[in-house]
């Protein structure tokens, strides 16, 4: 039998804490957490905060807890432990998306730390960024981040990002025309949050802001202030893979968080560009974009950030007590 030792359990906590601070679709933070046996940290899928008409078959959801697989990767990784990860272990048990086993005690890992203390400044900014160029070391840093975890960032040309956004504005057109579609974005995004889920208002642009590729249907204007800044330096991707499963998306959701985490790193602002994925006309469009060579998981921009501005208040985040189930 496997003695449980307390330290364990204490890293399992701490990995759970540091997966708080991931990003998901619309802050839902989609999972639950289960330490059993004292050495195994169980993921799951929690479908009463999937987005049931952006996201029916759960792709945007499995992809938010793959960012907060990584989060907890790395925590544990900072703390110099050495573990073992399934993903989706069991096909009688579509919630189960991961377990994390620890196995020994190895050394601390000093990049892991520095991504991990960036983990406490991500926020989504969908302001304008600067017109600095972005550094060609910088941007081959994030596509390794997102390679490395088994998916694929493919940099859009500027003829490309033109298709990108024709794409955007027909998938928000779509889904702006369901009555369904706005009630639920009403349910997730604005106002002030009386749960520690969704997007306050103070998150969204006052107005539409200057970006090549429009952003979504948010409702009523946000507070966040925005200036007549624009992203002519933008640079625009898509990540994608060989396959469109739910393992597929779990690995995205790991490389989205790698590639934004190394992107705050370098100086960097990364925005995921969703809406394109949850519209299959859209979302063929990003395959084309690829050549047919691959599945589109998400769109992403990346920039430099305006340094004078302030960031936009950190979204609201549930408890470890409410994630960990006993």
């Amino acid at each position: 039998m496997t003695q449980t030792h307390e330290s364990d359990v204490t890293a399992l906590r701490a990995a759970v804490e540091a997966a708080r601070a991931a990003p998901s679709i619309h802050n839902t933070q989609p999972w639950r957490w289960q330490i059993s046996d004292g050495r195994t940290l169980y993921l799951y899928a929690d479908r009463s905060r999937q987005l049931e008409v952006e996201d029916p078959d759960s792709r945007l959801l499995t992809e938010s807890c793959g960012a907060a697989l990584h989060h907890a990767r790395l925590a544990l990784t900072v703390a110099g432990w050495q573990f073992d990860v399934r993903r989706l272990p069991d096909p009688a048990q579509p919630d189960l998306l991961a377990t994390i086993t620890v196995t020994a005690r190895g050394e601390p890992d000093e990049h892991a730390r520095v991504l991990l203390d960036t983990a406490s400044r991500r926020h989504t900014d969908r302001r304008p960024i600067t017109n600095r160029q972005v550094e060609q070391a910088a941007l081959d840093a994030i596509v390794a981040a997102v390679t490395a975890e088994d998916t694929r960032l493919y940099i859009l040309s500027g003829d490309q990002v033109v298709e990108l956004a024709a794409a955007m504005a027909g998938a928000d057109r779509t889904e702006v025309a369901e009555e369904a579609h706005r009630a639920e974005i009403g349910r997730w995004v604005g106002g002030e949050r009386r749960d520690a889920t969704g997007i306050p208002a103070s998150a969204v642009p006052q107005q539409a802001p200057q970006t090549r590729v429009a952003g979504r249907y948010f409702g009523p204007p946000g507070t966040l202030p925005v200036d007549e800044g624009h992203d002519v330096a933008a640079v625009y991707g898509i990540l994608h893979g060989d396959t469109d499963t739910p393992l597929a998306w779990l690995r995205a959701g790991e490389a989205l968080s790698a590639g934004w985490l190394t992107a705050i790193a370098q100086g960097l602002s990364l925005l995921p560009i969703s809406a394109v994925v949850e519209v299959l006309p859209a979302r063929m469009a990003l395959r084309r974009l690829l050549s047919g060579l691959g599945y589109p998981y998400l769109a992403v921009r990346i920039g430099y950030p305006d340094p004078n501005a302030p960031a936009p208040a950190a979204t609201p985040r549930l408890t470890a007590d409410e994630i960990i189930e006993s």
